[in-house]
């Protein structure tokens, strides 16, 4: 029986992954932090370790490291787990030499899939990673585009939770701030709308003092934030979004 290291400090992800692994007939040994499991990978000595990317104390890629560096793991595939999965990740997954990354929130028959191809056959998933990184479409080039625009001075997408996925341009607050506060937004105005009987959230358009913030939806799962200066250009900000939604959504 083939044993998994699984390392992730939510509680609710472990379970979730434990069931997933478990119904297939793995062994499945839990740490709930990037320390815990360093500690652990000796006496558990695992045949495949599914780590989270960010945790509080150790990261998910020390932790890879760590395996690659270890004298009887070296080889042990490592599949990282992320809530963004984009250039910057990819990069910094291959240069550890993690076996593959699945995007959060992912299905249990996802997980079990690609735990099932490492366990298979490590050094082809590891290629298959490579692979993934070279194919990856170039989204800070999209929001780039919009950037471009006269009046534009930040785009960014986040997902629903707050998680920066890609950003472009400037603005008084980090990338990452930005993110999470357009979420944040996103998710309290959605609840408006339920509440009221009109559905999810499309878009809004919040007018300040300096300028404008624009948020729009992309698919279920990511909000695009649009940071306008000039509020003059807000009519061809928002025909451009919505003429570009499909290849926004490719990058999801």
């Amino acid at each position: 029986m083939a044993r998994v290291l699984v390392v992730d400090d939510s509680l609710s992800v472990r379970k979730m992954v434990e069931r997933a692994l478990e119904t297939k007939g793995l062994e499945v040994v839990a740490a709930s932090s990037g320390t815990e499991a360093m500690e652990r990978l000796d006496s558990a000595l695992p045949d495949l370790v599914v780590c989270d990317v960010v945790m509080p104390d150790v990261d998910g890629y020390r932790i890879c490291e760590t395996v690659r560096t270890h004298p009887v793991l070296s080889h042990t595939p490592v599949l990282l787990i992320s809530g963004i999965v984009n250039s910057a990740v990819l990069d910094r997954a291959a240069r550890v030499r993690s076996s593959a990354v699945l995007r959060k929130p992912f299905t249990a028959d996802d997980l079990a899939r690609k735990v099932g191809e490492l366990l298979a056959s490590p050094m082809g998933a590891a290629a298959a990673a490579s692979a993934d990184l070279a194919a990856l479409p170039d989204l800070k080039a999209a929001l780039g585009q919009l950037v471009a625009m006269p009046g534009v001075s930040l785009a960014a997408l986040a997902d629903r939770e707050g998680f920066l996925i890609e950003a472009c341009g400037e603005l008084g607050v980090g990338p990452e701030v930005a993110g999470a506060l357009a979420a944040c937004l996103a998710e309290s105005s959605d609840g408006i709308g339920r509440e009221l009987g009109q559905g999810p959230l499309s878009s809004m358009i919040l007018d300040y003092e300096s300028g404008m913030l624009l948020l729009h939806g992309v698919g279920p799962s990511a909000i695009l934030a649009v940071v306008l200066r000039d509020p003059t250009s807000l009519g061809k900000v928002r025909y451009y979004i919505k003429k570009s939604l499909p290849e926004f959504l490719r990058f999801l």
